[in-house]
């Protein structure tokens, strides 16, 4: 008779297999946890990052007003505002024709009556061009600007939601901004320099507006941001959680994180190449519009938080990809953290006599835990506020690497005093004793 299975044998000899098998399972399925955790971060990063950018953007009434503040100063946009306003008044306000009328009774002569009408036309638009640019320059358009940007930013809430009311409305596939407000302004200032033809010319309301972008599938983004907008502020909290639970089912967790800073590099990438199409996308949509030369630096200045966060995926991806590459089994990064905690635990062996080698006694058994605190506060750090950016990185890491230097400085003042023989009581001299 043969043998029966000699994984389903007893005796000592014949059990290593099972063991071995049994051992091997569930190392298999944290593998298998850690690639589908890895996978399902990688595909949700770059709409985490979109859907995080937007929900903040749009929602947050202070973050709104921030991004778009500095586009006051910007002389683009002033000069599609100013364009906008002058063609609006002088369009119902037709300087030349009144002219005529004033003078018609005193100059007969229709020659010299044209030749003084056109200049003093002329200027009489120019100063009305003046005055809205010098408006458009000053403090109270400047409060202005803040005013209307936060009942925008409440518009575009509303036109997400269906509500057409607002300063920012839908007209046919147009996204447009009313400028009425601005156009009173400058009609006071105009009636305080004594122009008083354009205090009673009413203006219409599609003289009043800005073509903002065309917007055909409005329809789609109102599902879209419907369905997104209660889960947008989490996805990139939870995106975060499948990356660190990729790192901690890792079996070779310094090749996971070489991984991870890769596929977060990846996409930085990829949000630079939807930011790029998009921008031209949304010029070529505005050419041809009053905003049209305006269009590139409100696309550029309304996305620089989005931006700024691609940049910080980017540098992050490239810092993990290094310190993976470091604490892996390779000869270099061996030779680098060998040389690196040596030196540092040598500094701290120097310290153990000192009230640093107290400290360090309870450092040194609890230094993992420790170490992972210090990466979590540097996370803390670089996400307060919600205003992330390339400086907070750096700073970020140079918190993170300061304070794991002190870590491991502590944990070689621990060793060395907890090596360190004790110090003998002093002994009686003898014959002094009575």
């Amino acid at each position: 008779m043969s043998d029966p299975d000699p994984t389903l044998s007893s005796g000592p000899e014949r059990s290593v297999p099972v063991e071995a098998s049994a051992a091997a399972r569930p190392s298999r399925g944290r593998s298998v946890a850690a690639v589908v955790c890895l996978v399902l971060a990688t595909l949700l990063t770059t709409p985490a990052a979109i859907a995080y950018w937007g929900q903040r953007t749009l929602n947050d009434t202070t973050r709104y007003v921030n991004t778009v503040g500095p586009l006051v100063d910007s002389p683009e946009v002033q000069n599609a505002i100013a364009t906008t306003v002058t063609d609006a008044i002088e369009k119902q306000v037709d300087i030349e024709a009144i002219l005529n009328d004033v003078f018609a009774g005193v100059i007969t002569d229709r020659p010299r009556l044209q030749r003084l009408v056109g200049p003093l036309s002329a200027s009489i638009n120019g100063l009305i061009d003046r005055q809205v640019r010098e408006f458009l320059a000053s403090d109270e358009f400047a409060d202005l600007w803040i005013a209307v940007n936060t009942r925008v930013q409440q518009s575009l809430q509303r036109l997400l939601t269906g509500d057409q009311s607002g300063a920012v409305s839908l007209q046919g596939d147009q996204v447009v901004l009313d400028v009425s407000e601005v156009i009173e302004r400058v009609k006071q200032r105009l009636v305080d320099r004594g122009l008083t033809v354009v205090q009673n010319v009413p203006i219409p309301n599609i003289d009043k507006q800005i073509v903002l972008m065309e917007a055909p599938e409005l329809a789609k983004l109102r599902t879209i941001y419907a369905f997104a907008n209660p889960l947008a502020q989490w996805m990139l909290v939870a995106v975060a959680g499948l990356y660190l639970a990729a790192l901690l089912l890792a079996r070779r967790r310094p090749r996971m994180t070489v991984i991870i800073g890769a596929v977060l590099a990846a996409n930085a990438l990829l949000v630079a190449l939807a930011l790029a199409v998009g921008r031209q996308l949304f010029i070529d949509a505005l050419s041809g519009t009053k905003f049209g030369p305006a269009s590139a630096v409100f696309y550029d200045t309304l996305l620089a938080y989005l931006d700024r966060g691609r940049q910080v995926f980017l540098w992050l991806g490239l810092i993990l990809v290094v310190v993976g590459w470091f604490a892996g089994p390779n000869r270099y990064g061996t030779a680098v953290r060998t040389a690196v905690s040596g030196g540092l635990e040598s500094i701290g062996g120097a310290l153990a006599d000192s009230p640093v080698g107290d400290v360090g006694r309870w450092v040194a058994p609890n230094a993992r835990w420790l170490r992972v605190a210090v990466g979590l506060l540097g996370v803390v750090v670089l996400l307060w506020g919600n205003d992330i950016s390339p400086s907070r990185l750096f700073w970020s890491l140079v918190l993170v690497v300061g304070l794991l230097a002190v870590v491991q400085v502590l944990v070689g003042a621990g060793r060395a005093a907890v090596a360190a023989p004790p110090i003998p009581p002093a002994q009686a001299v003898p014959g002094t004793a009575k």
